[in-house]
């Protein structure tokens, strides 16, 4: 090892030892660590908790879905079935059923960034989605 790599190493190993030597504050990194994981753990029971409502042929068709994207309950109004064509029928409430799923799925996509987006920057934007298992986007 060169003089110069052994300083270097001195250096960084002085810093963490060291934290009024101008280096990391170790307590300090794991205290800011420990509030992120709250903040997280707080990010997804807000998640958990929400319901998000998404909609299509002006209301004919309803899908509630959480905050993690899962569907909950689908509603379809009556008058958009018609007994004289149930095969057109049949595949005009798919085709709104799959709209009302889209945009519920726009919705959540949306709350999940309000309520995690923060976090993500805490932790330095993690471009390419790289680093938090679990996480997409994240």
């Amino acid at each position: 090892m060169s003089d110069y790599a052994r300083r270097q190493d001195n250096v960084c190993k002085e810093s963490i030892v060291n934290p009024g030597g101008g280096g990391m504050d170790m307590q300090a990194l794991l205290q800011q660590a420990q509030q992120m994981q709250q903040q997280l753990l707080e990010a997804q029971q807000q998640l958990d908790e929400a319901q998000v409502e998404g909609t299509s042929g002006g209301g004919l068709v309803k899908v509630t879905v959480n905050g993690r994207g899962q569907v909950e309950d689908i509603t379809i109004d009556p008058s958009t079935i018609d007994a004289g064509d149930t095969s057109e029928t049949a595949q005009t409430i798919a085709d709104l059923v799959l709209a009302a799923i889209r945009d519920a799925e726009t919705s959540v996509e949306e709350l999940q960034q309000e309520k995690m987006g923060p976090l993500a920057e805490g932790l330095g934007g993690m471009p390419g989605g790289g680093g938090m298992p679990g996480l997409p986007g994240f």
